[in-house]
């Protein structure tokens, strides 16, 4: 891990332009990774995107090519998201503002006839902005979380490759997964005139 202090402090704006500059070809795990650890954001340059609901957190919009998609996704304290899968798709994730918690889960017993499966808890770590993560692409099932003992809201920057509308959310008390579609409550900048933030 790379000392913090050699870390360049970086407005989203700049932060998604130098991503978008690396070439479709190179856009891999380990690429990216070295640029989320290498490049970080400045808070108060992602004001435009912070929508919080007291509902469930919120997936707002910043970037979006055929080849990757950055998103802010915003947390309230104590909210956490399904357990979920990213449908092949590679993800780099950071916390430029406050800290959350990764569990990651392995999947046993998948009966795709039934959609059934047993989950199994493995590696759990905090992500903050320090400590930026990668979703393993051997083990891509996990949660989120902004544990009420954190006490603080909490803002994460998501970069998903390539973009995807659909992910497998897994319902740990019914041994069961599903099909889940997404949706952004904000783009851009733009509340969604349809999403009424509580």
């Amino acid at each position: 891990m790379l000392n913090n202090l050699t870390a360049a402090q970086l407005s989203i704006s700049d932060w998604v332009k130098n991503l978008s500059a690396i070439p479709a070809k190179d856009f891999s795990l380990e690429n990216v990774q070295n640029f989320v650890i290498q490049n970080h954001v400045r808070p108060d340059s992602l004001e435009k995107y912070i929508f919080f609901s007291k509902g469930c957190y919120t997936r707002n919009l910043i970037f979006k090519n055929e080849v990757f998609e950055c998103m802010a996704i915003c947390w309230e304290v104590g909210q956490f998201s399904r357990v979920h899968n990213h449908r092949d798709q590679n993800c780099w994730m950071s916390a430029p503002i406050g800290r959350l918690k990764v569990q990651n889960f392995h999947v046993d017993d998948r009966d795709t006839s039934h959609g059934t499966c047993h989950l199994t808890p493995t590696d759990i770590y905090e992500m903050d902005a320090a400590h930026p993560a990668y979703v393993n692409p051997l083990e891509p099932v996990h949660q989120v979380l902004n544990l009420p003992e954190f006490n603080q809201r909490a803002v994460s920057i998501h970069v998903y490759s390539k973009p995807f509308d659909m992910c497998e959310v897994y319902y740990r008390d019914k041994g069961t997964y599903a099909d889940v579609p997404l949706h952004y409550t904000s783009e851009y900048g733009h509340l969604h005139p349809d999403e009424k933030l509580i």
